[in-house]
């Protein structure tokens, strides 16, 4: 998959969107059950004892609702991390087929397709740069989706500011949700809007293709 040899055949990418899509469902619910667990700490209020980590290497025994959250938290992990391959392997098919329908070289090299997600400050702009390419590539002249901005504006509110928010374990997760819920619900939102508007680009970009392979 080098681009400078000749543009590769046009793939089938039928399965891989329904793959995606359904990554995507996934993982917007399981962001949507995490944000559920938090309004439940918020609501249940922190016990007397205190947070789960008490400090200089101390942790108290969980309270079943704590545990809990540890339970969808991991399985939130695992549903995001499933996504992010999901979504790879069809943006690299979509790709593929925008390089040849187009008989040019995508604006960015292969590597980008995963290393523009954590090179910091390049993670702002290329992956919504690529998908842009390979709508152009398949509908030249037509108008980018919009759902291609939405999804692209609510991952990186999402991603900003959850990066600090999840940084640290799930215990602090918890200590969070008891004193200040509030931010890590917009997260949660944000990532879950993302998660629905990735459908709608994932299904837009798909549809475009297929109708310029048959």
């Amino acid at each position: 998959m080098n681009d400078h040899i000749a543009p590769p055949a046009l793939r089938s990418i039928r399965g891989a969107a329904r793959c995606a899509v359904a990554a995507l469902v996934l993982a917007g619910a399981a962001w949507a059950a995490r944000a559920v667990w938090q309004i439940l700490l918020a609501t249940a209020g922190q016990p007397p004892s205190g947070p789960p980590d008490q400090g200089d290497g101390r942790h108290r025994t969980l309270t079943a609702l704590e545990n809990a959250y540890h339970i969808v938290s991991a399985l939130g992990d695992a549903a995001t991390v499933l996504c992010m391959i999901a979504f790879l392997a069809w943006l690299w098919r979509v790709r593929d087929n925008a390089r040849t329908l187009s008989g040019q070289r995508p604006r960015y090299a292969w590597p980008w397709v995963y290393a523009g997600w954590i090179v910091p400050i390049a993670n702002l702009w290329i992956p919504r740069g690529i998908v842009a390419d390979i709508h152009r590539a398949g509908a030249p002249g037509e108008r980018l989706p919009r759902a291609v901005n939405w999804w692209w504006g609510l991952w990186l509110v999402g991603s900003l500011v959850g990066a600090g928010l999840y940084a640290g374990t799930t215990d602090t997760a918890i200590a969070r949700a008891y004193t200040d819920a509030s931010l890590l619900l917009v997260a949660d939102a944000a990532v879950v809007g993302a998660a629905v508007a990735g459908i709608f680009v994932v299904r837009a970009l798909t549809l475009v293709q297929q109708k310029r392979m048959h």
